[in-house]
């Protein structure tokens, strides 16, 4: 088992779960954040702090998408382990559905 990032992150990219990640497995990209699953320890730190409740264990069902997206762009992405500040919309963007079609970015962000 792994943690992984979906959809509600978009836009959102609160970041508190970085601080608190024991083994820096977070990678961030333009507007959501990612777990690289081979580097996830699945201590669950991480899941509790996200106040957008983007992040679920790879056990639950329907979320292999997810997954599949965290292992792409964590390879993709740079590394981050310090929080930053959240966008300016991330509490009217808490939430909406279909994040994935209309917002995402497979651009990186600028990690540490």
């Amino acid at each position: 088992m792994t943690y992984i990032v979906i959809d509600n992150c978009i836009r959102c990219k609160y970041m508190d779960c970085v601080e608190v990640c024991p083994v820096d497995c977070f990678y961030e990209g333009e507007n959501m954040l990612v777990i690289h699953p081979d580097e996830c320890i699945d201590c669950g730190v991480c899941e509790p702090e996200c106040p957008a409740d983007a992040i679920r264990p790879d056990t639950e069902p329907g979320l292999e998408k997810w997954l599949q997206i965290n292992t792409e762009y964590a390879d993709k992405w740079p590394n981050i382990t310090v929080k930053r500040d959240s966008p300016a919309d991330a509490k009217e963007m808490d939430g909406v559905e279909n994040k994935y079609e209309k917002y995402f970015s497979p651009e990186p962000g600028q990690g540490d």
